[in-house]
């Protein structure tokens, strides 16, 4: 019975990726040339890990496809009304983020206002005060899953400066939340896999106009509200007992990755290994779910271990020929 449903499943999670991926290459081409018209640019600095002025903002296109994807799955019935909350805070997040792309805000600013979206959210999260498996009191757990939450929008807006990572990281999560579902469609939810599914082809089509050498950048405006979403998503997951899966798709160290590509290795070739490192961490996720809880999250340990190796390895090669 399970396959039949799985089968039945595969169908709309699989127009919910090709759609949104589809609209997401227009939208997203549309707003590299409003950016380039406008002169919205991304100008090189010491922290750069670019070279020329490159367009920022690219996630108008990704918001363009993914929040009325988010919405045309409320409204076909897959899910309550529950992500409308999602949905706004990342409209909200989207509008302070592009005046701090084109203006600047002050980082306490910021922070606050991410803050205040979590604690919004967190009070319509499907899940929330079990996020901890009952390890925390119910005002504790969403304490410290709204906390988890607001490092996780900040830690995904970080990866956006290397050409590449920021899109392949949320299309594995988004997959592999979408795989989840297949496995596991009487836990999950069919909507919860569409989003994912969603997220998965917005993210894909950013891919096509940031892969190296990337022609815009996703910039704040899509960076935070997509790691929202992402973090809603993943929160949920943990909500619905699926713990170590969500804990297992948040194990990243961005900082590595700067490096390695600061210390001469390519764009290219360092999200090249993080898509290896993330199609096993999907596996092991996925493992995790069939009471293999610790041995997954051992798993998902080694290769991260092995991929921060790597690109550490790299980075120090650099600097010595250097």
């Amino acid at each position: 019975m399970n396959g039949e449903w799985a089968a039945l499943a595969a169908k709309p999670l699989a127009i919910a990726f090709i759609a949104t991926l589809a609209l997401a290459l227009v939208a997203t081409g549309k707003a590299l040339q409003r950016l380039r018209a406008r002169a919205i640019l991304d100008e090189p600095n010491e922290r750069s890990s670019h070279a020329v002025p490159t367009p920022r903002g690219g996630g108008i296109g990704v918001l363009a496809a993914l929040l009325p994807a988010w919405l045309a799955v409320m409204l076909l019935g897959y899910s309550d009304a529950a992500p409308l909350a999602a949905i706004a805070g990342a409209l909200v997040l989207a509008l302070v983020s592009w005046r701090d792309d084109v203006g600047g805000l002050s980082p306490a600013l910021r922070l606050l206002v991410q803050a205040l979206t979590v604690a919004i959210g967190m009070v319509f999260l499907p899940g929330a005060g079990t996020v901890f498996q009952d390890l925390l009191p119910p005002f504790l757990d969403r304490i410290a899953a709204g906390l988890v939450w607001l490092w996780f929008v900040n830690a995904f807006n970080f990866m956006d400066g290397i050409d590449g990572i920021a899109g392949t990281e949320a299309a594995a999560i988004g997959a592999g939340i979408a795989l989840l579902t297949l496995t596991h469609l009487d836990v999950v939810g069919l909507g919860t896999g569409l989003f994912g599914a969603a997220t998965a082809g917005a993210a894909l089509g950013f891919l096509r106009w940031n892969w190296q050498p990337a022609k815009l950048f996703m910039g704040d405006v899509g960076s935070v509200p997509l790691g929202y979403l992402l973090g809603w998503l993943l929160l949920s997951v943990a909500g619905a007992g699926y713990w170590a899966a969500a804990l297992i798709w948040q194990a990243h160290r961005q900082h590595f990755y700067q490096r390695a590509v600061q210390a001469g290795r390519s764009h290219a070739a360092v999200v090249r290994r993080v898509l290896a490192a993330d199609i096993v961490l999907i596996g092991a996720a996925l493992w995790s779910t069939e009471d293999s809880e610790i041995p997954a999250l051992v798993l998902a340990l080694v290769t991260v271990a092995l991929l921060l190796a790597e690109l550490s390895r790299t980075s120090r090669r650099r600097a010595e020929a250097g």
